[in-house]
């Protein structure tokens, strides 16, 4: 078995369009979603015209339920832009994905942790806002439940992978559309993925388990980063221009 996982796409319609490019290269049909696909200063319109028609098994982030769950008037700055571009059959779209579900019985989806979507699964933070891996037992713990030998989760927008004790593998494939944030919960700190190109994996099963494999893929981001420049959002900008956030 074969496909492409991807995750918090925000929005970013020519990340997404190249990201999707590379999967078809590759001769791989199979895509899994792992949520947060429109909130952003983007084009969250054209974004839902491109991943409604894959019918890949998605899950909803804790972006997208943002959209939903709350009146405009109570949105950020991320959900604003994108809520006023999408149709009601959008809106409805993301009102039918799950927290979390199983991939062929064999892969177990959410966004963030098993428990909520807005939890770093396999990150912490110091007090000087600086991403680090968790101790591999706070990690286990929020697994713990769970029989898929292979599981699949987003939200810190960083590519990397994490094998428990059992042999069980937590694979985050990275952003697909931005590759950097600033946040002020739970104090300020920073995500940066260091380049500014659209992230994804792709897992193979083998005789000696799943691989991960992760791909970068160049796309016209500056077109991207000129987009963001409407809403004024210099963050956005920073980060799609270059992968940091300054």
């Amino acid at each position: 078995m074969i496909f492409a996982a991807i995750a918090d796409v925000h929005g970013n319609h020519l990340a997404l369009e190249a990201v999707l490019e590379d999967i078809r290269g590759l001769g791989i049909s199979d895509i899994v979603n792992l949520g947060d696909c429109f909130s952003g200063p983007l084009d969250a319109a054209r974004t839902a015209e491109l991943l409604m028609p894959l019918d890949a098994v998605t899950v909803c982030g804790n972006h997208d339920r943002a959209l939903i769950d709350r009146p405009f008037e109570a949105m950020g700055d991320w959900e604003r832009p994108s809520f006023e571009q999408l149709s009601e059959e959008q809106l409805d779209w993301i009102r039918t994905l799950p927290f979390s579900t199983v991939f062929r019985d064999e892969v177990y989806l959410c966004h963030a942790t098993p428990q909520d979507d807005n939890t770093y699964w396999m990150e912490t933070l110091n007090e000087q806002g600086i991403f680090h891996l968790k101790p591999l037992s706070e990690i286990e713990a929020r697994a713990e439940g769970i029989d898929q030998p292979l599981i699949l989760c987003g939200h810190s927008h960083i590519a990397r992978s994490v094998q428990l004790s059992d042999g069980r593998l937590i694979v985050n494939p990275g952003s697909v559309g931005c590759p950097g944030f600033d946040y002020d919960k739970p104090f300020y700190h920073k995500a940066q993925a260091g380049t500014p190109f659209a992230a994804y994996a792709v897992l193979e099963k083998t005789g000696r388990g799943w691989q991960p494999s992760f791909r970068q893929v160049r796309y016209d981001n500056l077109a991207a980063a000129d987009m963001a420049k409407a809403y004024g959002m210099t963050d956005w900008i920073s980060a799609l221009s270059t992968g940091w956030i300054v």
